[in-house]
């Protein structure tokens, strides 16, 4: 398949997918998505609802309790939960993230051992420990360490960011093994309660207050050799290949909230009186909506273009940052756009667009920044 060729007709499984997480997201995830932003408990419940529903392992193995349905199932779905909570949708993304880093570069007991343990929910959710205080965008220069003892490996280093932290069953942590550079770092699984690993006070976030993100401190944290992911030296290239897929599901979280922006800023807009007439009559709020609706249905192609090449096993890199890159801009757009549209209504708790405006702004930050994307898609064009 070349990369401008795609399928815009959606299979039987894809369906079924979009509309049981449709089903699930009206019914369970929406009616608590304000009070989580409220009181930032960690929403356990949701997330056992959507192992029950398949969710956490969305592109998994059936043989290891995945849903094995495909990455543009799991890019639907994760529209459909983030535009309920985007919260809840960002906890379901890193762990499936983390299901297929193992699943991908895991040895067989890796895969036998934690992924039916990520796709049940027994090991809560998953977490992914690149980042660290120093080391953001520019993950090459990570300093935490493991090395090598007759025991195994000793880590010892601190990690920054790290979402579904305070809850996680199974860390996969990225650590130096040998010299400087991209190619001196290595991928490791970690268990909860290793002794050595301390997790961090949960910080206190602008938006998707409803989801856990706290920092990590490895002191001394011994793990068994078997704990390696993949190779010695090759965990830049992991760290590099999980990023290219987790921004899709970014892609797809930042339509979702986008999304459930518009709808509200349309029924607002047709109950709202001004003048003496709903305000959705001015051409200047219709301009706004034609805008916001334009940008989301692009966003929505790329973001779909760049699932079906993951899934036909496709060189994806360069589609998954347009995708990043334009979804996250065009959703920041559209939810501000929202907010003017609701006048001062919107800045008040009372309506939700000021919790999509808060919610939204991280999509251009993680998962690489929007200039980091345009890093990406820059090296592609002058290769």
């Amino acid at each position: 398949m070349t990369p401008a060729a795609m399928d815009l007709e959606l299979n039987e499984t894809q369906k079924l997918i979009a509309e049981s997480a449709r089903d699930f997201a009206a019914r369970v995830v929406a009616p608590r998505a304000a009070e989580l932003d409220k009181s930032g408990v960690f929403p356990s419940e949701t997330v056992q609802g959507l192992a029950e529903q398949g969710l956490l392992g969305v592109n998994l193995p059936s043989r290891y309790g995945g849903a094995e349905a495909g990455v543009v199932s799991y890019a639907l779905a994760m529209i459909e939960i983030a535009k309920a909570c985007a919260s809840t949708a960002v906890t379901m993304a890193v762990t499936n993230m983390v299901g297929e880093v193992v699943q991908t570069f895991g040895s067989e007991a890796q895969r036998d051992e934690h992924l039916p343990k990520l796709t049940s929910g027994e090991h809560v959710t998953g977490a992914f420990a690149l980042s660290e205080p120093g080391a953001g965008s520019d993950a090459a220069n990570l300093t935490t360490t493991a090395t090598k003892t007759d025991a195994g490996w000793v880590i010892d280093g601190q990690k920054q960011w790290i979402t579904n932290g305070g809850y996680a069953g199974l860390f996969v942590v990225w650590a130096r093994t040998s010299g400087p550079g991209a190619k001196g770092i290595s991928t490791f699984l970690v268990k909860k309660d290793t002794p050595g690993l301390s997790i961090g006070r949960p910080e206190n976030k602008h938006g998707l207050r409803g989801s856990n993100t706290v920092p990590l401190t490895f002191d001394e944290c011994l793990v068994p050799a078997s704990a390696l992911l993949g190779e010695e030296g090759m965990g830049f290239r992991v760290a590099m290949m999980a990023l290219d897929g987790g921004r899709i599901g970014i892609s797809s979280q930042a339509i979702g909230i986008g999304t459930a922006a518009l709808e509200a800023s349309v029924a607002y807009a047709k109950e709202r009186q001004a003048f003496g007439r709903p305000i959705a009559d001015f051409q200047a709020i219709q301009w706004m909506l034609a805008d916001s609706r334009t940008e989301l249905e692009a966003a929505r192609l790329v973001c779909l273009r760049a699932a079906t090449l993951k899934e036909k096993g496709a060189a994806f890199t360069r589609e998954a940052s347009i995708s990043k890159l334009f979804a996250s801009e065009a959703a920041n757009r559209v939810c501000n756009r929202a907010m003017q549209i609701h006048g001062g209504y919107g800045y008040t708790r009372e309506f939700p667009v000021e919790r999509y405006l808060r919610d939204v702004r991280i999509t251009t930050i993680y998962e690489g920044t929007s200039e980091i994307q345009r890093m990406v898609i820059a090296r592609d064009i002058l290769r």
